[in-house]
């Protein structure tokens, strides 16, 4: 796979500050199933040119199940799509963050650009390319490929070749490729869950929302799943002050879901479960601990019997987009002042977590390294020692009823751990009788009578009921 951004701003080798690559070296970066490589054919002070060539081992994608693939012989290392979109992630990814601190002038100076892709895999064909980019002010030469060549009479094949020319920020042009090339695909080659909403979201800040095409770009980025879907409709609809309803047309084709149609999904019952035994705690102060975008402190908030509500997250980019889903900036007072968003690593003590009521620990556990859980432990169960804290977590022998996770995958690519349900229940039973707590273990969603639960959780109280 192939990609080329060049400019003839100048002086035009500041291309390589604003990709913090430099013009002068051919570097190779790691990614899944192969490698990344960028080089610049052309480098002159009113030319230059960027090149990410992506090299991709079809037998490691194979190996790998990545995407489900099941024959050596297939596109994914030559046509541009999902892989191509997280290889610029992963080597430009402080050019997408719109940072350069040795021309911070320029990172808000729309340059004059020309994007080719020569193999696109492009599923609606040379229209739909145009609907998606023409809108954000490219002008767009989208060519059919041949299937041969020499042999004119077979006709094009379903590949592109796209190029794309106009004046933006480099880091918005990088946006568009890194949200738009999968969705012309039209197949990600990893798992699809709640986290891609707010990768979404972000990538697509500024542009996506007023996007005539927005409906169609949420459906095939979160793979049709309906829950997905919504919820981020919704939050484009309250970016842009659009009723939610206006957009219910967009849903009107089948939808994909890992459960059946007719069920609540997943992420509503979990979060339901999470709410129910907060309730029954009677917690009034509540610390939702990896709080990431946001999506269980908006329940919360709801909720005036939680007077003091606290996000806790390592990440400034999950709580800046925390505090864009909660409307941080648009509260009333009195809602304002029950909510704080705090920066805090759960591997290390914060003295400022002490003494709540309740802690929530909600999809969080599996993301941090079997060996620094004891840390984890200390800090939550030990050291700020709430009254009540609720765990939930995967259930690993579920994973065999989602289709398109394979054999050994996790449902998250960050996960470093996905436990049984008697793994689960070891563990908590030795953070109950370590630090002075009672624990039941719930089932979340319906119970497979082979498999059990796909989720489990798990409310532990303090003996003795006090903080």
């Amino acid at each position: 796979m192939l990609l080329t951004i060049t400019t003839t701003h100048e002086p035009a080798t500041d291309l390589g500050f604003l990709l913090h690559k430099h013009p002068d070296r051919a570097q190779a970066f790691p990614v899944s199933a192969g490698n990344a490589h960028v080089f610049y054919p052309e480098a002159g002070p009113r030319r230059c040119t960027a090149a990410l060539l992506v090299e991709l081992d079809p037998v490691a994608l194979v190996r790998g199940r990545a995407g489900g693939l099941s024959q050596y012989v297939n596109d994914r290392p030559y046509a541009a799509g999902s892989q191509l979109a997280v290889a610029l992630r992963t080597v430009f990814g402080t050019a997408l963050a719109g940072r350069c601190a040795a021309r911070p002038e320029l990172v808000d100076t729309p340059i004059p650009l020309e994007i080719a892709v020569p193999s696109l895999s492009a599923g609606g064909g040379a229209d739909l390319v145009e609907r998606l980019f023409a809108p954000l002010g490219w002008r767009v030469e989208a060519t059919p490929v041949p299937l041969d060549e020499q042999v004119p009479g077979w006709g094009d094949s379903r590949y592109l070749s796209l190029r794309l020319r106009g004046q933006s920020r480099l880091a918005t042009a990088l946006s568009h490729l890194y949200v738009l090339l999968p969705v012309l695909d039209r197949g990600k080659h990893y798992w699809v869950g709640e986290d891609e909403v707010d990768k979404l979201l972000r990538a697509g800040e500024g542009w996506l929302a007023g996007h005539p095409e927005r409906e169609l770009i949420s459906r095939r980025y979160l793979a049709h799943s309906r829950p997905l879907v919504d919820a981020a409709l919704s939050q484009l609809a309250e970016s842009d002050d659009t009723p939610p309803e206006e957009l219910d047309d967009a849903l009107a084709e089948p939808a994909v879901t890992a459960a059946p149609e007719a069920a609540e999904p997943l992420a509503v019952q979990r979060q339901g479960s999470v709410l129910a035994a907060l309730r029954a705690a009677d917690a009034r102060r509540v610390l939702d601990l990896g709080c990431g975008s946001g999506m269980l402190l908006r329940l919360l908030l709801r909720e005036p019997s939680f007077t003091e509500i606290v996000g806790v997250d390592v990440s400034t980019a999950a709580l800046r987009a925390a505090e864009r889903r909660l409307r941080l900036d648009r509260l009333p007072e009195a809602a304002r002042a029950r909510i704080t968003l705090r920066q805090s690593a759960l591997t290390y003590v914060d003295p400022a977590l002490a003494g709540y009521d309740a802690a929530v620990l909600m999809e969080v556990i599996e993301h941090v390294d079997e060996q620094r859980l004891p840390a984890l432990e200390h800090v939550v169960f030990a050291a700020a020692h709430p009254r009540t804290v609720v765990v939930t977590t995967p259930n690993a022998e579920y994973n065999v009823r989602f289709d398109n996770l394979a054999a050994g995958e996790f449902r998250h690519a960050d996960h470093r751990f996905e436990w049984p349900r008697s793994r689960f229940r070891e563990w908590a039973d030795g953070v109950a009788t370590r630090h002075g707590y009672r624990v039941r273990i719930l089932p979340v969603g319906a119970e497979d009578p082979e498999v059990g639960p796909p989720t489990q959780l798990a409310v532990f109280t303090a003996e003795g009921g006090a903080a």
